[in-house]
């Protein structure tokens, strides 16, 4: 697998820096979790845009995954290949920056989390319709 390491763009990274402010979750990698598998809830796959690399936070897989690394690669795997997509280590790593940065993004919507208790609510509730979240992928 080609995902060893990865870095947040600097918009991810100013997201993710308000999201701790607001949810009182410390660590990168467990908003990250929580980010990419909302992307992974969205019916319709990310929008293939270049995504910058331009922060100072870098992960690895293995930080990003904790014990259920594997479960997270395996997941990946599963909507890359219902997407249509192949499953080859460029395209992997791709669509997980892709989910990754998508699912910040609809993390930082304005007033989408003020608190813990608005995670446990998006992981309890219907996925949305497609990019009902901000109008676009």
């Amino acid at each position: 697998m080609s995902i060893k390491q990865f870095r947040l763009s600097s918009q991810a990274r100013d997201q993710l820096i308000r999201l701790k402010t607001k949810t009182g979750i410390t660590q990168w990698n467990i908003l990250c979790r929580w980010a990419f598998c909302l992307s992974l809830r969205q019916p319709t796959p990310p929008t293939p845009i270049e995504v910058p690399a331009d922060s100072n936070v870098e992960l690895t897989w293995d930080v990003f995954g904790g014990e259920a690394h594997e479960l997270y690669l395996a997941v990946l795997k599963e909507r890359c290949a219902r997407d249509g997509l192949e499953v080859s280590d460029d395209v992997l790593t791709r669509q997980f920056r892709l989910h990754l940065h998508r699912g910040i993004g609809y993390l930082a919507t304005p007033q989408a989390i003020r608190s813990i208790a608005d995670l446990i609510r998006l992981a309890l509730e219907e996925p949305a319709a497609p990019d009902s979240m901000t109008g676009a992928s």
